[in-house]
């Protein structure tokens, strides 16, 4: 038989997803397990939402969606969310294209501007899916490192010391998958600073924007003076609406651009599902109230979770800002971040996600998600408190 391909035969599987199905695995087998790995909310999709999905099945949206790229109810909804929420003005018909899933918008977004060799910056640590994702649209991954230390702030001089005449784009997260970080404007600033002084295409991935805590303000790059033609949104409602399951997002971006996303997704995925666009447009247009007792229950569990492991012996975790992460660290441990998250696993019946998944800088953390019932990080905690010293 002939060789397989080269370029996913290099990549590795979703590691978050591998430890999420594990622990789905060990609980279907009788295991106590306290599923902390995963980013699905333990929320359920808000009723109207649902029966807005119900009744356009009823009324026939079963059949192919047109344009392709998202109904015009959809593509308008989401223009004046954008506008409402980010202060970026977007033209409905040609800088919107609807997406089964955020991740195959940030997949577009890159295939879009790269060619062999160029260079994609990523913030590290990273969420997993971002170094392959540029690695498969013909790129290649450049780690920006950021130290925990300084609280993984973004500085203009750490993009600079990364910067090469191949660099075509860098990749934003905020707020971030691991580390609850949400970008400042300070440090928004050296992300505009950087890319305009450069040239550079800046991909924002904004999924969480809903999830940010202690009165602090979501910032979208491409509202910023000049960055507009320069940078592709990705947003969707799994986080914001509890939507995992429903496989909905977008991208937005700078017309040229996006005729070009327009023609990969049509010869790709051809389009999202026709009745979650309906979904997605009662989504956008209905009340907030759900979005935000979800997050005021993040918060909550925040509020619990992170002092109860910092009083844990050998555990520190820093306070997050948004999205529903956390990412201690075990400082007396010899362990790598695999072998932790292997024996929080086996010791204490804990699932969480190692830290190395999300690049070098995240060795000696884990990643434990909030996006689960309080009762449940009760008995996590309670259950590290017992093995920390062993680890």
């Amino acid at each position: 038989m002939k060789d397989l391909s080269r370029i996913v035969s290099s990549i590795p599987p979703s590691e978050t997803l591998a430890v999420s199905d594990k622990a789905k695995a060990l609980k279907a087998a009788g295991r106590d397990v306290v599923a902390l790995a995963g980013g699905d909310p333990d929320f359920d999709t808000p009723d109207y939402i649902t029966a807005a999905a119900f009744q356009a099945i009823e009324n026939g949206a079963t059949h192919y969606p047109a344009p392709m790229k998202g109904i015009t109810p959809l593509l308008e909804a989401i223009a004046d969310k954008m506008q409402t929420d980010n202060g970026i003005t977007l033209k409905p018909g040609s800088d919107i294209v609807v997406t089964p899933g955020g991740k195959w918008a940030l997949f577009l977004a890159l295939s879009a501007i790269l060619n062999p060799g160029d260079e994609v910056l990523y913030l590290e640590p990273v969420w997993v899916s971002y170094p392959p994702m540029i690695v498969l649209a013909g790129g290649t991954p450049v780690a920006v490192t950021l130290p925990a230390a300084d609280n993984f702030r973004i500085t203009a001089d750490r993009l600079r010391e990364k910067i090469t005449p191949r660099t075509k784009a860098l990749m934003v997260n905020s707020p971030n998958n691991p580390t609850g970080r949400v970008i400042t404007r300070e440090e928004l600033d050296a992300v505009v600073e950087v890319a305009l002084e450069h040239d550079l295409y800046v991909i924002s991935d904004e999924i969480y924007e809903s999830i940010i805590f202690d009165g602090r303000q979501h910032l979208s790059p491409a509202a910023q003076p000049g960055m507009a033609e320069r940078t592709l949104t990705i947003n969707g409602l799994s986080k914001s609406h509890a939507m995992t399951g429903w496989r909905l997002g977008w991208l937005a971006g700078p017309s040229p651009i996006m005729k070009l996303v327009a023609q990969m997704n049509s010869q790709t995925v051809s389009s999202a599902a026709n009745f979650t666009m309906h979904a997605a447009v009662a989504a956008l247009k209905g009340p907030r109230d759900t979005t935000q007792q979800m997050t005021a229950a993040y918060k909550k569990r925040r509020d619990f979770m992170v002092p109860a492991l910092n009083a844990i012996d050998g555990v520190e975790c820093m306070d997050i800002e948004g999205a529903f992460y956390l990412f201690p660290r075990f400082p007396n441990s010899t362990k790598t971040s695999a072998e932790l998250a292997e024996a929080l696993i086996e010791k204490a019946g804990i699932a969480s996600v190692p830290g190395a998944a999300f690049g070098r800088s995240g060795e000696g953390h884990v990643r434990f998600t909030i996006a689960t019932a309080m009762n449940e990080l009760e008995k996590a905690v309670a259950k590290l408190a017992k093995v920390a010293h062993e680890l």
